[in-house]
């Protein structure tokens, strides 16, 4: 009998570092061990996307396309992969589609191969615009199932998604478990299921946040998983992905086709470790983010929601408070008719149970974006929210019933004139776009001192061999 072969996408270029350190991974750091990624014969890297854009112009002073353009240069045979937030691009709002639309074609000509798509509500409206750019590009579009539990997410629901997503013309799936809660059994049933009705390739994405993940990948590729995410085991488990070089030994024990270079894994392994010693040592890495925590499995918090909400409690000095907090997100979450939680709803939903929690009453603070939400800015949640409980909170504001984006004028040509010389090309116009603020401090300062401060590389790849 033929082995069958299982695919690996490897994260610590992105989710990895993100997950774990808030993103804080300069280019310099990676630079050396790149061409030997490229070597390893990943079915992908994971290495954009997310909030690496936000990082490189808020904290890093890097321009995130020339990070993108360095890393296809340094990686040519390997797909390099993003995860974009569909209408939110890697923003925190809604994009007119002609700002989606050239976002997509920039990033498809600067080196992006797979773009993973995402809905934090699972509104396939929000998807429509980026799969069409994505397309015309002829670049891969991966769907996602952004996964979550609720009485209205069963697996009945899962599956009349994934068949939205392939009539729409997905080139593949992702199963994209944000919090690290999708277990063995659950997970075993929902890829059964899927591999019923999908031709696709299924991949498959987890956290160690919980502590079942590498349990859960074992059971889910049983089951007909085609692909699953990993972390080089430096920057892996914890609230990250579990360890690549661990799970690629044991599928091929298992009898499973494995296509990776055990011993470039070595190498690659060998180079971040030193750089996580590093890391830590200047306080980077906090070792609190390594260790798993079960509580995810009942109250369905991913890891980086987690320590948004220590560091908020910790600013008010509401510590204490932490745990009635984490009882709290799962009756926001009800309320608000249970969204999954992530970026940007898991933000939102922690921050409304802290404010709950600390005014000591019930939605006596609202913010801003828990109003747009309950208007229908962000899209339609899984659950119709009760009237009495929208009413209270926005009055007779208009509510949107159909795509967001339909109420949105095109917006690039504004963008474009509002930032003016200080945008040398379009992606400087769209890191403008993406972060206002931020971006044109960001473009202001390049233009101050055009060669940005890169932090240098302490760790040469050779002699690890």
């Amino acid at each position: 009998m033929e082995q069958r072969r299982i695919g690996f996408t490897e994260t610590v270029l992105r989710d990895a570092h993100q997950s774990l350190m808030a993103t804080r991974m300069p280019l310099a750091d990676m630079l050396p061990i790149l061409p030997v990624l490229d070597t390893i014969g990943f079915d992908s890297i994971e290495c954009w996307g997310g909030a690496t854009f936000d990082a490189c112009i808020r904290f890093l002073e890097e321009d995130p396309w020339e990070r993108l353009r360095q890393m296809k240069q340094a990686m040519p045979k390997t797909p390099l992969q993003m995860l974009l937030r569909g209408q939110n691009l890697l923003g925190y709002r809604h994009y007119a589609d002609d700002v989606v639309e050239k976002f997509v074609e920039r990033s498809a000509e600067n080196g992006i191969d797979i773009f993973r798509i995402f809905d934090a509500l699972n509104d396939v409206r929000n998807l429509e615009t980026s799969l069409k750019a994505v397309k015309k590009t002829g670049k891969d579009a991966q769907l996602v199932i952004a996964y979550t539990i609720s009485p209205i997410h069963t697996m009945d629901y899962y599956v009349a998604l994934a068949q939205e997503m392939v009539a729409m013309g997905a080139d593949s799936l992702c199963i994209k478990d944000m919090a690290g809660i999708l277990t063995p059994a659950r997970g075993s049933e929902l890829v059964q299921r899927l591999k019923e009705v999908v031709t696709l390739p299924i991949i498959i994405h987890t956290h160690g946040t919980s502590g079942v993940a590498s349990m859960t990948y074992q059971a889910l590729v049983a089951a007909g998983a085609d692909r699953i995410d990993t972390a080089l085991s430096p920057f892996s488990e914890g609230t990250s992905q579990p360890p690549t070089e661990a799970l690629a030994i044991a599928f091929k024990e298992m009898g499973y086709q494995v296509t990776l270079d055990l011993a470039a894994l070595e190498v690659a392994a060998s180079y971040f470790r030193q750089l996580k010693d590093r890391y830590l040592a200047e306080g980077l890495l906090d070792p609190k983010m390594l260790s798993p925590d079960p509580r995810a499995l009942i109250y369905q918090v991913p890891g980086g929601m987690l320590s948004n909400m220590y560091g908020q409690l910790k600013e008010a000095n509401a510590l204490d408070r932490y745990e009635e907090v984490l009882k709290e997100v799962p009756r926001v979450r009800k309320d608000l008719g249970y969204p999954p939680l992530v970026t940007p709803l898991s933000q939102m939903v922690g921050t409304q149970a802290a404010m709950n929690v600390i005014t000591g009453q019930s939605y006596q603070m609202v913010s801003n974006e828990i109003k747009a939400y309950l208007a229908g800015e962000y899209g339609r949640s899984p659950v119709p929210i009760a009237p009495a409980f929208r009413q209270a909170i926005i009055g007779d504001h208009p509510v949107l019933t159909d795509r967001p984006a339909n109420h949105l004028a095109p917006e690039f040509q504004r963008l474009t004139a509002e930032i003016g010389p200080l945008a040398q090309n379009e992606e400087d116009v769209l890191i403008y776009a993406l972060f206002p603020q931020v971006g044109k401090q960001f473009l202001e300062k390049r233009q101050q001192a055009p060669v940005l401060k890169q932090s240098e590389a302490i760790i040469e790849v050779t002699g690890i061999f």
